[in-house]
């Protein structure tokens, strides 16, 4: 569960099932030896694949296991790119309604290329290879998001 209090370690990994505290965490991965904080919010918006009108989304998570992929991906961000200050990986459960944040990626460094690197490799690792379910809600009814792939697998690399 996320914390509404950033935690005091280099690292913020959680599932929230209340709105993700954005703001905390840019301030949170603001340190003073970090010249650059990047941040990435994925927020619902109002279609999907195949569908309009989508009015909100419910996401499902494998709680116990996507915590810790979440938290080996936070881990290989940090062998990839040894100069990250602060990294935050939080996402929402439940219902979630248009324009909110249902996901968070929040990543400081010194230098402004790692910090979107690494956030661009946290993001996209996150999406394949988490263990969460959206759900989508429309006018027309409700089903599971049809852009889904199979979840891929941390290769060992990644999961040491």
């Amino acid at each position: 569960m996320v914390s509404p209090i950033a935690p005091d370690t280099p690292d913020w990994v959680g599932l929230s099932t209340e709105p993700l505290p954005v703001e905390l965490a840019a301030g949170w991965a603001s340190v003073p030896n970090a010249g650059a904080v990047v941040s990435f919010l994925g927020i619902v918006r109002d279609h999907a694949e195949g569908r309009d009108g989508v009015t909100s989304l419910t996401y499902e998570a494998y709680e116990s296991e996507a915590t810790t992929v979440m938290t080996e991906i936070v881990r290989e961000a940090r062998t990839r790119w040894a100069d990250l200050s602060r990294v935050a990986l939080l996402h929402r459960t439940g219902n979630i309604t248009l324009s909110e944040a249902s996901v968070a990626v929040v990543v400081s460094s010194p230098h402004r290329a790692d910090a979107f690197d690494a956030a661009r490799f946290c993001i996209d690792t996150l999406k394949e290879s988490v263990p969460i379910w959206k759900q989508e809600h429309w006018a027309g009814g409700d089903d599971w998001g049809l852009g889904a792939n199979e979840l891929r697998t941390l290769t060992p690399s990644e999961r040491s």
